[in-house]
């Protein structure tokens, strides 16, 4: 049977609003205010009539469901503002410069430590030879670079934390946001709508006191 969908219930939202309705009729022994369910009308009728009346009983939780489908919409704005795998620099781009940063001042340092060593133990051993001062003072330059590579290196991974790091976060907030408004669309959906409707219904097909019994 064809059940109609209620003009402010989107599409992608009726198999939540039909979760919610099994929650409550697979309760609704354990519910004071649902007495009679299963007995009067079988979950089955329920379920059906509940169906039927999704424009009425949605209507009661609709402030909750517009807050809840606004900040969903702004959850998809923010993520479709993300740049894409496709707008990231690939290997041949931010994958060569992480190597370089990280590879420069490496051997750079190294090649410090070996001809810093090297110039001292010549001048050492023959201090006229202008040689050890060459392999000294070229030491001094690979140094230069190793510490310049290092700052570099420790500039680009501040940056990085300062660009990912408000990103990540206001992310965080906007998904705790849609789950909260999304739980209180549920609860008011519960609560204020699909109990009253089932006691309503119940109550209707209750036995008058002048009904006799079987």
């Amino acid at each position: 049977m064809h059940m109609n969908v209620a003009p402010h219930l989107l599409t992608e939202d009726r198999a939540e609003y039909e979760r919610v309705l099994d929650d409550a009729l697979n309760t609704a022994r354990t519910r004071p205010d649902l007495d009679g369910a299963g007995d009067r009308l079988t979950l089955v009728q329920l379920r059906a009539l509940t169906l039927n009346a999704t424009t009425l009983v949605t209507s009661a939780a609709a402030s909750e469901y517009e807050h809840y489908v606004k900040v969903r919409e702004q959850h998809r704005a923010a993520l479709g503002s993300r740049p894409s795998t496709a707008d990231r620099p690939g290997p041949d781009g931010a994958g060569v410069v992480a190597v370089l940063t990280v590879m420069v001042p490496v051997l750079a340092g190294a090649a410090a430590v070996i001809l810093l060593l090297t110039g001292a133990v010549l001048h050492a051993l023959t201090p006229t030879v202008a040689f050890g001062a060459t392999l000294l003072t070229a030491g001094l330059v690979f140094g230069t670079v190793a510490a310049a590579g290092l700052l570099c290196a420790a500039v680009g991974l501040l940056v990085t934390a300062l660009r990912n790091g408000p990103a990540e976060v206001g992310e965080d907030v906007v998904e705790d946001e849609l789950s909260r408004a999304r739980e209180a669309w549920r609860l008011a959906l519960l609560e204020r709508g699909i109990v009253p409707f089932l006691h309503d219904v119940l109550a209707a097909a209750a036995p008058g006191p002048d009904t006799p019994d079987g």
